[in-house]
């Protein structure tokens, strides 16, 4: 996607792709640890999400730039909410990864430049997908909704000879 760096800068749109850029940074660090701790079909996701945030931090950093700011640095360790030991609090981990960088871009979805709100949609919507695709269970089809208990079956009638 092509976003426009010859609009007039917004200090805050500036901001706001930096805090992208550091959930980005923030990602890569978390998704080679659970890479490292992974195998086979988990840990291909895994990979190929690493391969998406890493193309989006790129992307992130050249936007900064182009306006004139200066992109955010990784940390050298990030603050992990659990250890993922365990296939299964990997997964949780990068459901985890990926509702955080939703919630970065989302505040990028309000920048001045329509460009950086596509920009910012774009990769929302990949990371909720990204984020269902680690999940073992389907979501609720109208995620809120309160699940409707299963239909009762009804009394079978038997009918006796006569």
């Amino acid at each position: 996607m092509n976003v426009s760096a010859n609009v007039a800068t917004d200090p805050g749109d500036v901001e706001k792709l930096r805090k992208a850029l550091a959930a980005e940074h923030a990602a890569l660090f978390a998704y080679g640890l659970i890479g490292a701790r992974t195998s086979g079909r988990l840990r291909e996701r895994i990979t190929s999400a690493f391969d998406a945030h890493r193309a989006r931090r790129d992307q992130l950093r050249s936007y900064i730039t182009a306006r004139g700011g200066r992109p955010a640095e990784p940390d050298a360790s990030y603050a992990l909410p659990f250890f993922p030991g365990n296939a299964t609090l990997a997964v949780k981990l990068a459901v985890h990864l990926e509702t955080g960088v939703t919630a970065a871009y989302l505040e990028l979805a309000a920048a001045r430049d329509a460009s950086l709100r596509r920009y910012a949609a774009l990769a929302m919507q990949e990371a909720v997908t990204r984020s269902y695709t680690f999940r073992p269970d389907q979501p609720a089809a109208f995620p809120g909704r309160p699940v409707a208990a299963p239909p009762t079956p009804s009394p079978v009638q038997v009918q006796t000879g006569g």
